[in-house]
């Protein structure tokens, strides 16, 4: 998929890079996968605030896709790529040999017409989906489990991958966008190739409006709000906090390590992700 750039004929296209879309299916999506989905936002079950900066947005329709691809050594013909406006990367509708029909994560170079199958073992191909201790070492990979079974849970967005760079003792190295490299049990799924849609990081919304419309909520700096609202509130002026960065409830922020000491999954872990 290629940018989009527009010529600057109203204040609101003026700056504005989208990633075009025209080669996608421009009809609803398949009535037997999607579900209605209500927005929470940001609000949890006791109603407060948790994840600031969200609300209202366009409605949205819940494609169901199958992160498990547990329908083993059945193949499937894709029958188109569509946009998903509840994620960053673009769909799949495959049809299997059977009638049956699913949403798969469309990875890079996946093209309508092209078979893809989940088993344990099967060609290295892109939208394949197998056990990483039968993938070569040096592959390629998304949709990345992490429990046996429990489905897909990383390199899911738009353009990220991981790559699996060695094997020890029934269990897979894989190198991870982040940079982190980690330990991952062999019987654990994998689909070949990276994620569809690299182009969505140099997307530049042009306006406020735009961010509105996908349920972004503006952001106000805590140095423009008063005292009691903010620790970094209030002064005459421009002022500096006077402390260093943290969030509204005093803990430090920007670089502030929150992951939990000795964590369970710590021996997973070869290296951590770049800084």
């Amino acid at each position: 998929m290629a940018l989009k750039a527009y010529k600057p004929v109203t204040p609101g296209t003026r700056g504005l890079v989208l990633v075009d879309r025209s080669s996608l299916w421009s009809g609803r999506p398949h009535k037997g996968l999607v579900g209605g989905k209500t927005g929470t936002g940001g609000r949890n079950v006791h109603g407060h605030i948790t994840a600031w900066h969200r609300g209202g947005g366009h409605k949205k329709l819940y494609r169901f896709i199958d992160f498990l691809r547990n329908k083993a050594d059945v193949e499937a013909v894709v029958e188109r790529i569509e946009y998903d406006p509840n994620r960053t990367a673009f769909i799949a509708l495959v049809k299997y040999t059977d009638g049956e029909y699913s949403y798969i994560i469309a990875p890079q170079r996946l093209s309508i017409g092209d078979k893809v199958v989940a088993s344990d073992k099967t060609d290295v191909k892109i939208g394949n989906c197998m056990k990483m201790i039968n993938i070569p070492v040096g592959t390629i990979i998304h949709n990345i489990e992490l429990q046996v079974g429990k489905g897909a849970q990383y390199a899911r967005s738009a353009g990220t991958y991981g790559q699996i760079i060695g094997r020890d003792s029934g269990k897979v190295i894989v190198k991870l966008s982040s940079g982190e490299v980690r330990l991952i049990n062999g019987e654990c799924r994998a689909t070949i190739g990276a994620v569809s849609n690299p182009d969505q990081k140099n997307v530049n919304l042009g306006k406020a409006g735009r961010s509105r419309w996908i349920g972004r909520r503006p952001v106000n700096r805590g140095s423009a709000m008063n005292p009691v609202d903010h620790p970094h509130g209030g002064g005459e002026g421009k002022t500096k906090s006077g402390r260093q960065p943290v969030t509204p409830w005093g803990k430090p922020t920007k670089g502030y390590k929150t992951r939990r000491k000795a964590k369970p999954s710590d021996k997973f872990i070869l290296t951590r992700r770049k800084k």
